[in-house]
């Protein structure tokens, strides 16, 4: 890689200036600073002053275990360098890490690709709106993109140089993205499944050690999970619960979680519209029931069930366990009479929207771009965007259907499958889910622009 940028030095430079500067127009026009980013700077603030990896109460500390210490200890060291809650500070570290992910993406395009491609794959994630959108955020995403990118990176190092050194750098990559993100567990899983296929389907005309191979897939788990030990011994002493990865639903011991609402919810939401207007205003904010979209209803009497059920809500703006299972009795109904739809044609749909969406959530754009009701001018940029998404979502499938016999590809694409899949079975289809996937997209989309046929 070093020897692609000596030997590009001036593509290499007009370009880092072009990613510096998009970034810092995100970090001091739209910064990305939201309720999220308050929580894991509360318990990084409570952890550096107090020694108590906790949120603050009207009287006291309270220790919590409802986010993954990964990111709250990055904010921790960021607070302890440039001051107290300094974000802007967070967001300028942030924009390099960022750099480092596009570069981390030439790097895999060279291996895979060749020199032109992997010039191609560090402009498209130079020039790549919606990274550089997230890396003026206080939140998770740009730390988890890069140390995935890195995790796959190693992967494909350790595949054709056969050294566990590689695998073991693989191994704690993996293990930092799931220490900011318990879904990062997403990406351990696809490097084992690959790792451990490699090691049974190997050719033997592949000149490589298969004890090696075989020994790689319990060399990642084992490294990957190591990190997880003190956090998790931490919980048991703590909450005297075994607990190695955040709560599912960020609810702390003993909370009560509408799980009723939430499969009621699945049965008819695939867009992120919905989690604003809809999933989002529980509890706390009344539920607009015009809003819900004509599949949410089977038939006349199941939609005055739901309405009725939603009037209930908004006159308490409460999910009590009663109320909760009204909810449930609806989600049964609606599953029992459409499985195929609520297991496979909803989840599908999330997924689509997922990925196809303008990605303007973290944006002044209104969520419901495709009605034009936005300013005229916010409005273009939705549309703007949802067009460049589409273009480096289709340059990349059109990449991974011409270079479909580079065997390392399938790594990309298994990890695309196996958190797509999980991605489809969330109540709340966030458009930045998808962006840990971001790298897998501009890697193939370079291929196919970058015109090479592939070296691995």
């Amino acid at each position: 890689m070093l020897d692609l940028i000596r030997g590009n030095l001036r593509f290499f430079i007009l370009f880092f200036v072009a990613a510096l500067i998009l970034r810092l127009i995100f970090i001091f026009y739209f910064p990305g600073v939201v309720t999220d980013s308050f929580v894991y700077g509360d318990i990084a603030k409570n952890w550096l002053q107090h020694g108590i990896y906790g949120l603050s109460g009207p009287d006291e500390i309270s220790p919590t275990y409802i986010r993954l210490p990964g990111y709250p200890a990055f904010l921790a060291m960021i607070f302890a360098i440039f001051g107290m809650e300094h974000y802007r500070a967070v967001l300028i570290v942030q924009l390099f890490v960022d750099i480092g992910t596009c570069l981390l993406c030439s790097d895999i395009a060279l291996r895979l690709f060749g020199s032109r491609s992997a010039r191609v794959a560090f402009a498209l994630a130079a020039l790549c709106p919606f990274l550089a959108n997230y890396s003026a955020a206080a939140l998770t995403e740009t730390l988890e993109v890069f140390f995935t990118v890195l995790a796959l990176d190693l992967a494909m190092r350790a595949m054709q140089q056969s050294q566990l050194r590689w695998w073991a750098g693989c191994g704690l990559a993996c293990g930092a993205a799931i220490l900011l993100r318990p879904d990062g567990a997403l990406l351990l899983i696809a490097v084992v499944v690959f790792a451990a296929g490699k090691a049974i389907f190997r050719q033997r005309s592949v000149q490589q050690s298969r004890l090696r191979l075989s020994f790689a897939p319990m060399l990642i788990v084992a490294v990957a999970i190591t990190p997880l030990g003190p956090w998790t011994l931490r919980n048991w002493q703590t909450f005297h619960r075994f607990q190695p990865l955040a709560p599912r639903y960020a609810n702390e011991t003993g909370e009560f979680v509408p799980a009723g609402f939430n499969r009621w919810v699945k049965t008819w939401i695939v867009d992120y519209a919905s989690v604003e207007e809809i999933y989002w205003a529980v509890p706390g904010s009344p539920i607009e029931a015009e809003k819900l979209p004509a599949r949410a209803f089977d038939n006349p009497a199941q939609r005055s069930q739901t309405e009725n059920t939603i009037a209930t809500y908004n006159a308490e703006l409460h999910v009590s366990p009663e109320l909760d299972d009204q909810f449930a009795t609806l989600a049964g109904e609606r599953t029992r009479e459409h499985p195929l739809r609520y297991y496979v044609g909803i989840p599908v749909l999330r997924i689509a929207d997922m990925w196809l969406r303008p990605r303007t959530e973290m944006l002044p754009s209104d969520s419901r771009w495709w009605e034009f009701n936005d300013e005229p001018a916010w409005s273009a940029v939705a549309v703007s965007l949802g067009v460049i998404n589409l273009l480096y979502v289709v340059c990349a499938g059109a990449g991974a259907i011409r270079f479909r016999q580079a065997h390392l590809i399938f790594l990309l694409l298994l990890f695309v499958a196996i958190r797509s899949g999980f991605l489809g079975s969330l109540e709340n289809p966030e458009p930045r889910y998808t962006l840990e996937m971001y790298p897998v997209v501009i890697v193939l989309a370079a291929a196919l622009l970058g015109g090479k046929k592939e070296l691995a």
